[in-house]
């Protein structure tokens, strides 16, 4: 009798409860919900790692690094003006370049690289304005870049904002050739034939002798992959631009989505395999034409 009293009592209170609340069968879902709902939801996204303190998908090994956005470090950029930067890959790493994320604020200005010091400069958000010596200033937009050569001397400017993926290294010269400044947008460019492969492949640069380093835009379908198991004496630097998938580095196999970066020492096993529903697009920085002894 006892037991059954109780019982009653528990379900008159629930009643009320439930009136008070104006709840019919609701509660039971988003009590679910609520606390299950990182498990069907999670939120280790870069913009939601304050969920896991500590965490970061970043690794930085002897021939390979992993820089993640939640890594970024910001700070201004040495004698550009309202300018800030996040080096992704440096000499430090052992890489023979640097690439670096340049933030543009309103009336912002760029500094000139190293005397004897190449640049490229690709825009992934914003407007900027090139001009050169002769005062010529000319427009650049997302998926638009610009090539300058060692010692050329130029300006970038921004008024509103911009967002820039910057590589620069020190250039080596080959005897009678010399580059020349090119800007240029990434639809302009041809698809160029890769066989054996399946994925679609654009040079942003000329492959001729007088240029050293090389600017590849590479898109994947979903499910699309390298064939061929990369092992080579280049170095790579990887800034993914849309969509994710698997990157192999050395026996390392590592998640990558938009926003990551990437440094492939020479001769690390490379390959990458393209997941999700949406194309997978990344920039590549390649050194070219250039005897490695």
């Amino acid at each position: 009798m006892q037991s059954l009293f109780l019982f009653s009592i528990t379900i008159c209170l629930l009643r009320v409860a439930v009136a008070q609340e104006g709840f019919c069968s609701a509660p039971e879902i988003l009590i679910t919900e609520s606390t299950y709902g990182k498990v069907t939801n999670p939120t280790l996204s870069p913009s939601h790692l304050q969920d896991l303190p500590g965490f970061t998908r970043s690794v930085y090994k002897r021939d390979h690094a992993l820089i993640t956005p939640e890594s970024h470090v910001f700070s201004p950029l040495p004698d550009w003006s309202n300018a800030l930067g996040a080096y992704l890959i440096t000499p430090a790493m052992g890489s023979h370049f640097a690439m670096y994320l340049a933030k543009m604020q309103g009336n912002s200005k760029s500094a000139p690289p190293p005397n004897d010091v190449e640049r490229f400069i690709f825009v992934i958000q914003g407007e900027i304005t090139l001009t050169n010596v002769s005062s010529v200033s000319q427009t650049l937009m997302v998926d638009t870049y610009v090539y300058l050569p060692p010692n050329f001397e130029h300006s970038i400017t921004c008024e509103a904002s911009a967002t820039l993926v910057v590589l620069e290294r020190r250039y080596v010269n080959l005897k009678n050739y010399k580059t020349e400044q090119i800007v240029g947008s990434t639809d302009e460019q041809p698809l160029l034939e890769t066989p054996g492969e399946i994925f679609d492949l654009r040079k942003l640069l000329p492959t001729s002798m007088p240029y050293d380093f090389n600017i590849h835009i590479m898109d994947f379908q979903p499910g699309e992959f390298l064939n061929v198991k990369e092992v080579h004496y280049n170095q790579h630097g990887l800034l993914l631009l849309e969509g994710q998938g698997i990157y192999r580095l050395g026996d390392n196999w590592y998640p990558v989505q938009a926003g990551d970066a990437i440094w492939m020492a020479p001769f690390v096993p490379q390959w990458y395999a393209a997941l999700g529903k949406t194309r997978s697009r990344y920039l590549l920085y390649k050194d070219v034409n250039r005897n490695p002894l």
